[in-house]
C-alpha cells in the first residue's frame, strides 16, 4: 500500500482547504515581518502550486503529475475555489500554463557574514487571501468529500496513489459539532484507490496562546490537554511509512511512528514543513 510512483498514466491529486474566516485577519510574524495570517497561509500555498510546477517540469514541459484543487471557506458561509473561473480541479500543466497575476514575496537568506536579510523576489499568485465571516470547516471538508470521491472512482485513477486532502485553519468550525466533523472525515479516509486510502492532514495554525505546538503526533502525544486538539487527532489520518523519514526529520530522531497527519498551534514555518512532507515527498517518475 502506498508504493505507487507517480507518473502521466498514474497521477495523484492535492485539495487544499483553506481556512478564510474574520480570524485569519489576525497578524503574525511571517518571514521575518507582520502580516495577516490569510496572507501568510496564500504565499505558502503560492509557494507550494510553484514547487508542484517544478516537480512536474521535464524537457517536453510539464507533466500532469497532479491534479490540484484549492478552496477557501468562510465569508458567507460559502465554500468557494480559489482558482480562476471557479475551477475546482486543474491539472498542474494547466496551473503552469495559466496566466496568473506576479507580485513578490519575501524571502529570508544568509550574508556570507552570517547575518540573515531579508530580499524581495517575483512570484505568482494563483491564489489571493481572503478573510471575513465564520469558519464553516464541516461543509468544506463535504466538499472535499464529494470531489475527492468523484476523482477515485474515475477509472484512470482506480491504481493511482490516493489524493491526499489538507485542511488549513485557525479555529474551530461554526456550521458543525465534534460529530459532525469526525463523522464527514471519517468518510473522507474511507476513500481511496488501490494503493491506499485517501490522506486527511489537519492543520491548526498558532492562535497566540501558550499552548504547545504539536506536529505529526504519534499515539504517545495524543493525551494533549485539549479537546480540540483530541478532535483534530482522530480527524486526520495515520501517515503511511513512506512518509516517517520526512516527519522524524522534522521532528527529531527520537520521534517513534505511527505518526498523525495533523498539527495543533503550529507556526508558518511548521505549516510550510508540513505541506512538504505531505506532498513534495511523494515519489515521481
Amino acid at each position: 500500500m502506498y508504493e505507487q510512483s507517480i507518473t502521466r498514466s498514474r497521477r495523484t491529486a492535492f485539495v487544499i482547504l483553506i481556512d478564510g474566516s474574520g480570524s485569519m485577519s489576525k497578524e503574525l510574524l511571517f518571514q521575518g515581518r507582520r502580516t495577516t495570517k490569510a496572507e501568510a497561509v496564500a504565499a505558502i500555498t503560492n509557494n507550494l502550486l510553484f514547487e508542484l510546477i517544478e516537480r512536474a517540469r521535464r524537457n517536453d514541459g510539464v507533466r500532469d503529475y497532479y491534479d490540484i484543487a484549492v478552496l477557501s471557506y468562510g465569508g458567507d458561509d460559502r465554500v468557494e475555489s480559489l482558482f480562476a473561473a471557479g475551477r475546482e480541479w486543474l491539472p498542474v500543466s494547466e496551473l503552469a500554463a495559466s496566466g496568473v497575476p506576479v507580485g513578490t514575496a519575501t524571502v529570508e537568506f544568509r550574508l556570507p557574514d552570517g547575518r540573515s536579510s531579508l530580499r524581495e523576489i517575483p512570484a505568482p499568485q494563483w491564489i489571493a487571501p481572503r478573510a471575513a465571516g465564520q469558519t464553516p470547516m464541516y461543509e468544506a471538508l463535504l466538499t472535499a468529500r464529494d470531489l475527492v470521491s468523484g476523482w477515485v472512482v474515475r477509472p484512470e485513477n482506480a491504481d493511482s496513489f490516493p489524493p491526499v486532502v489538507f485542511n488549513i485553519t485557525d479555529g474551530e468550525a461554526t456550521d458543525g459539532d465534534d460529530e459532525d466533523l469526525l463523522t464527514v472525515c471519517n468518510q473522507i479516509k474511507q476513500l481511496g484507490t488501490t494503493d491506499g486510502r485517501v490522506l486527511l492532514i489537519n492543520i491548526h495554525l498558532a492562535t497566540g496562546d501558550a499552548a504547545r505546538p504539536v506536529l505529526f503526533p504519534s499515539a504517545d502525544e495524543a493525551r494533549y490537554p485539549s479537546r480540540y486538539a483530541s478532535l483534530l487527532y482522530a480527524c486526520s489520518s495515520e501517515m503511511p511509512a513512506l512518509f516517517d523519514p520526512a516527519i522524524r526529520a522534522a521532528k527529531g530522531p527520537g520521534a517513534l511512528p505511527p505518526f498523525r497527519g495533523m498539527s495543533y498551534n503550529a507556526s508558518t514555518a511548521e505549516l510550510i514543513s508540513i505541506l512538504n512532507i505531505g506532498s513534495i515527498s511523494l515519489k515521481t517518475e
